[in-house]
C-alpha cells in the first residue's frame, strides 16, 4: 500500500513538472529570442542565441523608440492601478451588502452580478464603445468606470462567499460598542477581507494589464496602452519587427509577474474562500 502510495506521489509530480514545463516554456522561448536579431527568430526561433544571433539589447531600444513604451507604461499602469482600486473598494462593499441584508433585492442584485459573468464582451462592445463616447468615457479616467462595470460580477461574487463566513457575532460586538456602519465596515470586516481583496486585485489586475480590446475600442490610439503600442509594431502587409515585438512582450508581463510573485500566498486562500457560498 505504501509503495503504491509513493508510485503515485511520482507519477504527481512528473506530471506537475511537465505542466510547469509547458506554462513556462512560451515565456523563456520570447524571452529568449528578445536577444536574437529578428531574422533570426523566424528561421530559429527555439534556438539559444549564440555569437551570430545574439543582438544583445538592440531590441529593446527599438522597441521603446518605436512604441513610446515608457508612456504606453504609465498610461497602463494608472489605468490599472485605479482600476483595480475601484474594483476592489466598491464591489466589497457591495457584498458585504448582498451577505447581511437578506431580502428580494438583494438575492436579484447578486443574481444580476453573477448572470453578468456569462455574458460575452463580444456582445455589448459595439454598443459599449458608442455608450462611452457619447458619455464622454472615452479617456484614461472613464475607461475605469467601464472596468469596474465589467469586473464587478466576479468580484461580487468572491467577496459575497467570502463575507458569507466571516461570523455576524464579530460585527455585533463592534456594534455594541458603538461603531457606525462606516466604520464597522473599515475597521473590522474589511480588514478581514485581506486575502480574498489580493485574490480579486490579482484577478483583475493581469486582466487590466493584458487588455487589449476595451481600450482599442474606447480610448484608442490617443492613449496608448501598453497591448495597443505593442501591437504598432505590426507593419504593412504583415511586416512587423519580431525582435522589438520580443522585447516588448518581456517588458510588459516583468510588473504583473512580479505582482503575482509577492501576492501569491493569497489566491489560494481567497479563491477557496470566496467560492464558497454561506
Amino acid at each position: 500500500m505504501e509503495t503504491r502510495s509513493k508510485r503515485l506521489d511520482i507519477l504527481f509530480y512528473i506530471i506537475l513538472t511537465l505542466l510547469a514545463v509547458i506554462f513556462i516554456a512560451p515565456v523563456f522561448i520570447v524571452l529568449m529570442n528578445s536577444f536574437k536579431g529578428q531574422f533570426y527568430i523566424t528561421d530559429s526561433p527555439f534556438s539559444l542565441p549564440n555569437a551570430t544571433t545574439f543582438a544583445g539589447l538592440e531590441n529593446y531600444v527599438n522597441g521603446l523608440r518605436k512604441t513610446g513604451f515608457f508612456s504606453a507604461f504609465l498610461y497602463s499602469l494608472f489605468i490599472t492601478v485605479c482600476s483595480v482600486l475601484v474594483i476592489v473598494f466598491f464591489t466589497s462593499m457591495a457584498a458585504w451588502y448582498i451577505s447581511r441584508v437578506k431580502n428580494v433585492f438583494t438575492r436579484a442584485l447578486y443574481y444580476t452580478f453573477v448572470f453578468s459573468m456569462i455574458v460575452p464582451f463580444q456582445m455589448v462592445m459595439f454598443s459599449m464603445s458608442k455608450i462611452a463616447n457619447a458619455m464622454h468615457l472615452d479617456n484614461p479616467i472613464g475607461i475605469i468606470l467601464i472596468y469596474l462595470g465589467f469586473g464587478a460580477g466576479l468580484s461580487v461574487f468572491l467577496f459575497t462567499g467570502f463575507v458569507s463566513g466571516i461570523p455576524r457575532e464579530v460585527e455585533e460586538a463592534a456594534m455594541i460598542d458603538g461603531a457606525s456602519p462606516i466604520r464597522l465596515y473599515f475597521s473590522v470586516v474589511f480588514p478581514m477581507m485581506k486575502p480574498i481583496s489580493i485574490t480579486v486585485a490579482i484577478l483583475n489586475a493581469m486582466w487590466i494589464w493584458n487588455d487589449y480590446l476595451l481600450p482599442y475600442l474606447v480610448i484608442g490610439n490617443k492613449y496608448r496602452t501598453i497591448p495597443i503600442a505593442v501591437q504598432y509594431l505590426q507593419g504593412g502587409y504583415g511586416s512587423r519587427d519580431m525582435g522589438a515585438l520580443m522585447a516588448m512582450l518581456v517588458l510588459s508581463i516583468v510588473p504583473v509577474v512580479i505582482f503575482y510573485l509577492t501576492c501569491q500566498k493569497y489566491i489560494i486562500k481567497g479563491v477557496v474562500a470566496g467560492a464558497v457560498k454561506g
